[in-house]
């Protein structure tokens, strides 16, 4: 069985393809829109002269078809194609912006974050998400879903990364729809009375009830954070490090409710609905049941874009459950992608969280059925063990080259956690939908509670100890996009290898693990030419970087502050030898000139031809007599610096046309030495 024998997988392939051409083209409304119309129109044409669907023409266009539309889909996406979008609105001093919140983020340890809709600008209908960040101080206040709030505080940009291989914050919130931030302290706002609601909204207070009621019964915090996030996709609780453990143990994706949890509570209700079935018309009884439940469950966790595609997923394998005939799973992977991108969110695409689910289920569907056949034990305990590792196994090679690329580490004992636990999940989500019902009717005995509480507590030991297992932990592994391509043509290759025993194919891998190696090869050769210096953007010191080859030394004076941000350079750049030493006060870089590094307690050096120099703890000096006897080729400021003398410097830079570098603004300095 081929996968791309079915039309639904050829059409979504190409939906996808058309959503990458128009993210990266930015293709404009009226051409997108122009070209998909001509396509369908062809279509029709063809249709009506040929009275076939086996034809080349029709073929053809029936796949071009896709690719219009997903172009289509991500210009309707783009702010510059709608009218109303907030970034559209002339500029006014007095401007105030009515915004409703449909979405709390979590919190740091200065502000709490909400994503919101525009409502209004003035008395004009306005729209468009924006992230708010609410200063934390005694009068500020908690706001919840569906709050509406009027300010006269302006969107601004989000800043990008400022510093190499860092993650790049406002770069993610692009792809979902978030392009500027407002700032607010308690006295910027003003709470809107009477504010309408949303099925969003009445989802979060059915979820807050459920979170209050099982707050008061007897269950520990960290176990209360574990079936928040089990039952209702609620993790904002959960503690780093727990998290952490989930992640290296592997098990992350339980803490996630999206395809795993879906597919148990579907499970679920085909053995509770079951005799219903012999009712007359049962089973479309037990089918529209069945979806009720499914996105029953969708509203009680949210609505979350992984809850989202899971539901419709499995709604799609509700139905041909109900058909009970041979509908490729396939088939319904691929409707209910192509129903997800097309209808809820063509960005989706972009984002990690989908690509991992779809490339896990994918695997599964795939390789789980060839493992089964690769081996077959007679043995019932054998071969119910055989069949967990092998899910586990074909859902971690189907997101290893992802996980590498956006990660950098992958579990060795994936399959121990998941042998441990997967089996029983099913009745822990049971259980748990249980003791909400009983709560809910105040019906739910005490044992009971302390039953589950000490259930998740042993599934949180469990993932402790696999997680402090850090020998099999692998770490800071170095992976670019060409060698996620090359990964995932070597497990093709591999899988086929196994089912087809040909030479052919034997030789295709062969020469994949060439590639790969040839590519590590070239990448080493590459860097091992690079001389770098790199000025970092960090807040309260300086920290200078130079790089040769794969070596990397680290000036600072407060080395313990940086490590994240070396540790990004390390993995990325594939580094071999680290190490720190202390700032000092001038560097010879070939003979071009001096880069200076000044400190509080020094003065600067009085040098000719000095070409860069490096401001940093706002050091007391008479910049200007300084600029007109040293005459400097740029001047580079880092975040060590108070902002006034940044602004005050800038201006004399300006005023002699010295160019001036800022990395809290421009990020960080880099200087190619060659």
């Amino acid at each position: 069985m081929k996968v791309l024998d079915f039309i639904p997988v050829k059409l979504t392939l190409f939906l996808v393809l058309g959503i990458l051409i128009g993210y990266q083209i930015n293709i404009s409304l009226f051409i997108s829109a122009a070209i998909t119309g001509a396509l369908i129109v062809l279509l029709g044409i063809t249709w009506t002269r040929n009275k076939k669907l086996e034809n080349l023409p029709f073929g053809i266009i029936a796949l071009l078809c896709p690719i219009g539309i997903g172009t289509l889909a991500i210009a309707l996406t783009l702010p510059d194609n709608n009218s109303k979008h907030y970034s559209g609105f002339k500029p006014s001093t007095n401007q105030y912006f009515h915004l409703k919140v449909c979405e709390t983020l979590k919190p740091n340890d200065f502000n709490d974050r909400y994503i919101v809709e525009t409502i209004a600008i003035d008395s004009l209908v306005a729209n468009g998400r924006i992230l708010l960040i609410v200063k934390k101080d005694t009068f500020s206040h908690k706001f919840s879903v569906d709050d509406e709030l009027v300010t006269l505080n302006r969107p601004q940009s989000i800043r990008p990364t400022l510093n190499p291989y860092e993650f790049d914050y406002a770069a993610y919130l692009k792809k979902t729809g978030v392009n500027h931030q407002i700032k607010l302290d308690s006295s910027d706002y003003i709470i809107k009375k009477n504010a309408s609601s949303s099925l969003s909204g009445l989802t979060e207070i059915v979820r807050q009830r459920i979170i209050s009621g099982l707050g008061t019964s007897d269950f520990g915090g960290e176990e209360l954070a574990i079936i928040q996030a089990l039952l209702l996709g609620q993790r904002n609780s959960i503690s780093t490090d727990t998290y952490n453990n989930y992640r290296n143990a592997g098990a992350v994706h339980i803490l996630a409710v999206s395809g795993l949890h879906i597919g148990i509570v579907l499970l679920l209700c085909q053995f509770l609905l079951s005799p219903l079935e012999r009712l007359p018309e049962g089973r479309i009884i037990v089918l529209i049941l069945t979806v009720i439940f499914l996105w029953g469950y969708a509203f009680l966790a949210g609505f979350s874009p992984s809850v989202i595609r899971a539901v419709s997923m499995f709604s799609f394998a509700a139905y041909a459950i109900y058909l009970n005939r041979p509908t490729s799973s396939f088939n319904i992977l691929a409707l209910s992608m192509f129903f997800i991108l097309l209808v809820y969110d063509p960005m989706l695409l972009f984002q990690v969280g989908f690509q991992l689910s779809y490339a896990a289920v994918f695997a599964i569907f795939w390789l789980y059925p060839k493992l089964q056949r690769f081996w077959n034990p007679e043995n019932f305990i054998l071969k119910k063990v055989w069949q967990l590792i092998s899910v586990s196994l074909a859902a971690q090679l189907g997101v290893l080259p992802i996980s590498l690329f956006y990660f950098h580490q992958f579990p060795g004992l994936f399959f121990i956690s998941n042998l441990l636990i997967i089996p029983f999940l099913g009745l822990i989500l049971g259980v748990g939908f249980l003791i909400i019902f009983l709560m809910l009717v105040n019906l739910l005995p005490s044992i009971i509670s302390k039953i589950y509480n000490e259930i998740i507590h042993l599934m949180n030991r469990i993932i402790e100890w696999t997680a402090q297992q850090e020998s099999f932990i692998f770490k800071d592994i170095p992976f670019d996009p060409m060698q996620l391509v090359l990964c995932y043509l070597l497990i093709l290759a591999m899988v086929y290898f196994l089912i087809y025993k040909k030479f052919k194919i034997i030789l295709v891998s062969a020469l994949c693990v060439i590639a790969l190696q040839l590519w590590a090869i070239f990448s080493v050769v590459s860097k091992s030419r690079e001389q770098k210096i790199f000025v970092l953007h960090k807040t309260g010191t300086s920290v200078l970087i130079y790089k040769k080859a794969n070596r990397l030394d680290v000036h600072c004076s407060d080395s313990a502050s940086v490590v994240n941000l070396v540790n990004n350079f390390v993995v990325a750049e594939n580094i071999r030898k680290l190490n720190y030493t202390s700032l000092k006060n001038s560097y010879l870089i070939k003979e071009q000139g001096l880069l200076i590094i000044n400190n509080p307690e020094t003065s600067f050096l009085k040098l000719l031809q000095t070409k860069y120099v490096l401001l940093g703890n706002s050091p007391k000096i008479n910049f200007n007599r300084f600029l007109d006897s040293t005459q400097p080729k740029s001047i580079i400021v880092d975040g060590s610096n108070y902002k006034s003398d940044i602004k005050r410097w800038k201006k004399s830079c300006s005023d002699r046309k010295i160019p001036f570098h800022y990395t809290g603004e421009k990020g960080a300095f880099v200087l190619d030495i060659e």
